[in-house]
């Protein structure tokens, strides 16, 4: 089992920045991926970024490259998102989740919302244009 919790959600102008954080339980595993997704009403939640917790190697889709940084602390067992340049579109909930041992060989890339077996609650994200 593991427990994780998003903060760093609030309201910030268009061409803005905010940084979310992941705070995530520890696991048997040390292979976990974090994964970020974000979901609208009437959506389905759209995968933004992950971050492998032993290799930190980060992932993203096309759509946010170049605008969002995925880093974690490890010590702290926290993710962290950096969104800059924020657009309207990109207001939304915003989630972690966790997939503990995995591989991409057994949930394939990019991942989906079902390759992942624990969320957080998610954070609010509003940007006014």
């Amino acid at each position: 089992q593991m427990q994780l919790m998003e903060t760093g959600g609030g309201s910030v102008q268009a061409g803005g920045s905010l940084r979310l954080s992941c705070t995530y339980s520890q696991h048997r595993c040390e292979t976990t991926l974090i994964g970020w997704f974000r979901q609208t009403p009437g959506n389905q939640r759209e995968w933004i970024a992950a971050i492998s917790t032993d290799t930190e190697i980060p992932y993203y889709p096309e759509t946010v490259k170049g605008r969002f940084v995925v880093s974690q602390d490890a010590a702290k067992r926290t993710v962290y998102l950096q969104m800059n340049s924020l657009k309207p579109e990109d207001a939304a909930i915003y989630h972690c989740a966790a997939r503990p041992c995995f591989s991409w060989d057994r949930i394939g890339y990019p991942p989906g919302s079902g390759d992942f077996t624990y969320w957080g609650q998610g954070t609010q994200v509003t940007v006014a244009s």
